[in-house]
């Protein structure tokens, strides 16, 4: 059976309790471990990647080729003597 819909009860989000943030140093940081880090700060840098991070990018899709569909192109250029033809 569904609940109904109770004005200003259902409304309320619920509270879940946060897990309490853990604090990261530089020490483990990707670019410190690997010596990659040319910052010397007291607290981590916008930059910061965990060490475990694999920094690999991501995979790019394969490059397929179409079929072409036409045996010829849909205009083409007039060519010099039916220009010459135009204009005599």
């Amino acid at each position: 059976m569904r609940a109904q819909y109770e004005p200003g009860r259902n409304c309320v989000p619920s509270k879940r309790t946060a897990r309490p943030a853990q604090k990261v140093t530089c020490d483990e940081c990707y670019f410190k471990r690997h010596l990659l880090c040319a910052l010397e700060l007291s607290e981590p840098c916008a930059t910061f990647r965990p060490n475990s991070a694999q920094l690999r990018p991501p995979q790019q899709l394969r490059f397929v080729f179409r079929q072409e569909h036409r045996a010829r192109s849909a205009w083409v250029f007039p060519t010099a003597q039916e220009q010459a033809a135009l204009y005599a």
